[in-house]
Parts: structure tokens; sequence; C-alpha cells
């Protein structure tokens, strides 16, 4: 029995995976990663860091984060309680779909996840309060390397669902996309 679909996006690798459940009357079982099956779509197979979220207030944008290379990361993002607003910008010199961004909504209820290529930005809106998000990172945060683009930057133009309420004043002074942006080298 496969366990997860996983579906091309418009943005170059990245995947929306979707989750199949075992389900009976005690509730259901729902694979989160798998190694081999994550190969076979030519995804992440290891996991070097996991993190779990919490965001409190409806309307919050958190993002658009990336490390860069030595230390370029894929990301799995699930959604374990709320709903958000998913988001990938591509940022990868010379990939056909630099500066496109794909947007979908995961829930604790539609078993969606995100995978996110390295050389991809990643950042979210909360549809409702508290939304709880863990994150598989296939290498370990590295603050040396580590980078940003404006949410609202009107380079990439994501069209967030909601009015954004708030950002962190990290977020809002990451720097918008100008002319001499190349993009990431991998």
């Amino acid at each position: 029995m496969a366990r997860f679909e996983v579906v091309a996006t418009p943005v170059d690798g990245v995947r929306v995976v979707q989750r199949a459940a075992i389900e009976d009357e005690r509730g259901f079982l729902s694979r989160l990663f798998c190694a081999e099956e994550f190969s076979r779509h030519g995804m992440m197979t290891g996991i070097a860091q996991i993190n779990h979220t919490l965001t409190r207030h409806r309307g919050m944008v958190r993002g658009m984060h990336f490390q860069r290379a030595p230390h370029a990361e894929a990301k799995l993002i699930t959604c374990l309680r709320g709903e958000v607003f998913d988001v990938a910008v591509d940022l990868r010199k010379d990939s056909p779909t630099f500066l496109h961004w794909f947007g979908q909504i995961l829930s604790s209820g539609n078993r969606c996840s995100m995978y996110i290529p390295p050389g991809c930005a990643h950042g979210f809106q909360t549809m409702v309060d508290d939304c709880e998000l863990v994150y598989l990172h296939s290498v370990a945060y590295a603050p040396a390397v580590e980078g940003g683009i404006h949410p609202q930057d009107p380079a990439v133009a994501i069209t967030w669902p909601l009015p954004v309420s708030m950002m962190s004043n990290r977020d809002q002074g990451h720097p918008l996309i100008d002319k001499r942006f190349e993009g990431l080298e991998l």
C-alpha cells in the first residue's frame, strides 16, 4: 500500500505530499516520512533536524526563510493543528521557475504536507488561531548561511489569502529582491 501520493506543482521540485491514512474505530495512523518512498520521487531521504512551531494568531506570516550552500536544506512541512497557507519561492539560479512561488493549504484535517527542495525560500500564513507545524529538515540549522526575502516583496508578489496581521521584526527586515539578485548557487 502506498503511504503517499506525491504531486508535482508549478514550481520545479516543490511537491505536495498527500498522506494516506489507515483508519478504524480507534482513530488513524498516517506516515509523515519514508526515506524509501521519498527516494523514488527524488526527495530528501535523511533527516538532520525536526522543529515544531506554534503560531498563535490568525493572519500572521512567518518567513520567507532559506539556507545558502553548503547548508542548503530540503524541508517537509506538516500542519499538526489548525490551517496554514504554506508557500515556497524558487530562488535557485538558472532554475526554469526562478522567482515563481507556489502556495498550498496545509491543515490538520487534509493530511497534506509540502516538500520544499534546497534553494527555495519557505514561509506561511496562519488561516486560524493556534497553528502548529512540524518541519523535517535535511540539514541542521546553520545561522552563518541563513537568509530570507521579504514576505511582501513585489518581485515575487505572493498572494496571501488574508490581510497580513503581523510579522516578526526579523521577517519585516528581510530585503527586497533587486535586479542584481541572480539566484542561489547550490
